[in-house]
């Protein structure tokens, strides 16, 4: 996704993983702040439930309020199943985090896909 009205680059594309051993909200991702730094996107958000019981998973977004929002409210997880959550891409401004609950402890994993991007370009490349 690209705005062509701001400039963007991709600073570089990444993914989040966390497996829950909790019942508290974890930080699955934290978009960077840096001065340059325009915001992420992110692509998808895979729930992986590696037991044998269903379960559910609470996500959110916290912006530099810090409010709460919600995305996903007690989803379901059924047992042996991974699931996609973004049916469309996320995009999270400059020091925004994403959290993830499980309601119960080691059964799902979550990996998100990100790409970052930034305002300035950075050549990576030795010929320029």
């Amino acid at each position: 996704m690209l705005v062509t009205s701001i400039p963007q680059y991709i600073q570089g594309v990444t993914n989040a993983k966390v497996y829950l051993t909790a019942t508290d909200a974890t930080v699955l991702y934290t978009a960077p702040s840096a001065t340059d730094f325009n915001s992420s996107i992110i692509n998808s958000i895979l729930v992986s439930n590696d037991s044998g019981s269903a379960d559910t998973i609470t996500v959110t977004i916290t912006d530099s309020t810090p409010t709460v929002f919600s995305l996903f409210k007690v989803k379901a997880v059924a047992a042996n199943t991974t699931i996609e959550l973004l049916t469309k891409d996320l995009i999270l401004q400059s020091g925004e985090i994403i959290k993830v609950t499980a309601a119960t402890v080691d059964r799902l994993t979550v990996v998100a896909s990100i790409q970052e991007l930034t305002k300035t370009r950075t050549s990576t490349s030795a010929i320029l």
